[in-house]
């Protein structure tokens, strides 16, 4: 009787160590596969041209989370950058949030889990990095051809138009009519023009005569 109640305590025992052992090493496994806000972190980069902050999450456990971004000014929250949803990984799990974010810019991350095991911020802020991102080229533009010193620059061809000049006024000619008069037989003169010189003289020359004539008689009447 004794024996047996003794056997029955030694059992109560072992089953005791077995079930507290167990316990302890379930909770153990539990804790190491516990959603940690050490196993995220967060740093800000350059895309191309494009600024992006790019948070991981390295818990194995793949505890769903959200994420959510921050921009801060003098420690107080002026923008929500954004909010994703990640499942950590032992490789690392990474979610990436557009950001055009100046030199040393400071933003605060926030990480939630569904299970509530986490609900607090990345331990450090993030800062980013001294030197903004590297903004694309300009194309250069083409010059436009230009002519060596030294060589003449072609005259520009003229339009017909320009090449062809009106026929020049004919000007009066003072010679000869092909029928071998002259301007003067043109204009209605004639040989006739000598003999009316001829007799104007004549004329001339009897009204003298009169007019001596006539003087003479008069001092003739005055002698007597």
């Amino acid at each position: 009787m004794s024996i047996s109640r003794r056997s029955a305590r030694r059992s109560a025992r072992i089953v005791g160590v077995a079930s507290a052992s167990a316990a302890l090493t379930l909770g153990l496994a539990s804790n190491a596969l516990a959603c940690n806000i050490s196993e995220f972190s967060a740093v800000a980069t350059c895309d191309d041209f494009k600024g992006v902050i790019v948070v991981t999450d390295k818990d194995p456990s793949a505890t769903p989370a959200t994420v959510t971004v921050y921009l801060q000014d003098n420690g107080t929250d002026v923008k929500q950058v954004g909010e994703q949803s990640v499942r950590g990984s032992a490789e690392g799990t990474k979610v990436t949030f557009t950001e055009d974010w100046k030199p040393n810019a400071t933003y605060r991350i926030h990480v939630k889990t569904d299970n509530g095991a986490v609900d607090e911020d990345i331990k450090d802020n993030l800062t980013a990095p001294s030197t903004a991102c590297k903004t694309p080229d300009k194309p250069t533009p083409t010059p436009p051809p230009s002519t060596p010193e030294g060589t003449p620059t072609p005259s520009p061809t003229p339009s017909p138009s320009q090449s062809t000049s009106a026929a020049p006024t004919a000007m009066p000619s003072s010679a000869p009519s092909p029928g071998g008069g002259s301007h003067l037989a043109e204009t209605g003169a004639d040989s006739n023009t000598g003999v009316i010189a001829g007799a104007a003289a004549a004329l001339v020359v009897v009204g003298g005569g009169a007019l001596y004539l006539g003087a003479r008689r008069r001092g003739t009447n005055s002698a007597h």
